[in-house]
């Protein structure tokens, strides 16, 4: 009777062990998994053309450029993650509109971009660094900002050596990568999703072959030498806007800090409408835009 009792537990144990491994690994697979998604045939109501990007030998980074006028300075879009170009059409639109030449592009394991598993920045540090090179190649007498989103702002601030810009807007970024996790199991299993964090930590960084602190946004912010506007909302679940604030602490460089009051992490652009694009051409045309001399 007794070693019927221990058998039973060591069966039930097992079973907890295999269920809670089989979670980890369709975890894992879920937020690393590619995104591919048709967008070229999506074309947006303002003339744009489609280009691609070599990154080395490897692929091709597929986007939009819109140009723009003269002496108003060109942009990158980079978009959140699991999303593509096509999440950042509403921001080149009002942009362009202002005269600004825009690049909105697919970031690698996203769109039409391939590539094997989304990295969280770190191997999309390739496709922005391409990115911004191109921009610099095809607007030698502009000057060069970029957007980030989410994973295309850890993307952009992750780039080593840091990306030649004269202006960054980031937002909804996260300080660290341990924090994003968290922050995203205990919002989708409650507190003890919180708990899974110590298990499913070193299962992406195996998976990823990556030391996780490669992944912390906040260790790199503090060497940016470009002026920043950091945008953040008051209801982000995904980032506080104490973290936030954290990384705004963090930055040396010319900084500005806006929290989008009732904004949460995603579509601030829709959220905020007229408001945000005030302060973003506010923020822009201080950085990007060319003063002519009487």
């Amino acid at each position: 009777m007794h070693n019927r009792i221990i058998r039973w537990i060591a069966i039930q144990l097992a079973a907890i062990v295999a269920i809670i491994v089989l979670g980890l690994i369709i975890l894992g697979e879920i937020v690393t998994g590619p995104a591919p998604t048709a967008v070229e045939t999506l074309l947006p109501d303002f003339p744009v053309e489609q280009v691609r990007i070599p990154v080395g030998d490897a692929y091709a980074v597929h986007g939009w450029l819109a140009r723009g006028s003269y002496g108003k300075g060109a942009l990158l879009l980079a978009h959140s993650m699991r999303s593509n170009r096509l999440e950042m059409l509403s921001r080149a639109r009002f942009l362009n509109q202002q005269g600004y030449s825009v690049l909105m592009i697919d970031l690698q394991a996203h769109g039409e971009t391939p590539g094997e598993r989304i990295t969280f920045g770190a191997r999309e540090t390739a496709d922005v660094t391409a990115a911004v090179a191109y921009l610099r190649d095809t607007f030698p007498h502009e000057r060069i900002g970029a957007m980030g989103v989410t994973l295309g702002a850890a993307a952009i601030l992750l780039a080593d050596p840091p990306l030649w810009l004269d202006a960054l807007v980031l937002e909804s970024l996260h300080p660290t990568f341990s924090e994003a996790v968290e922050n995203r199991l205990r919002l989708h299993l409650g507190d003890f999703g919180a708990y899974l964090k110590f298990l499913l930590l070193p299962y992406l960084s195996l998976l990823l072959d990556l030391p996780l602190e490669s992944l912390d946004p906040i260790n790199r912010i503090g060497h940016l030498t470009v002026p920043v506007l950091l945008v953040a909302g008051t209801l982000d679940k995904h980032t506080t806007q104490a973290e936030a604030e954290r990384l705004y602490e963090a930055i040396q460089s010319p900084k500005e800090l806006w929290i989008v009051e009732g904004a949460g992490h995603y579509n601030m652009h829709t959220y905020a409408g007229r408001t945000y694009e005030e302060h973003i051409l506010e923020f822009l045309s201080s950085h990007l835009q060319r003063r002519q001399v009487n």
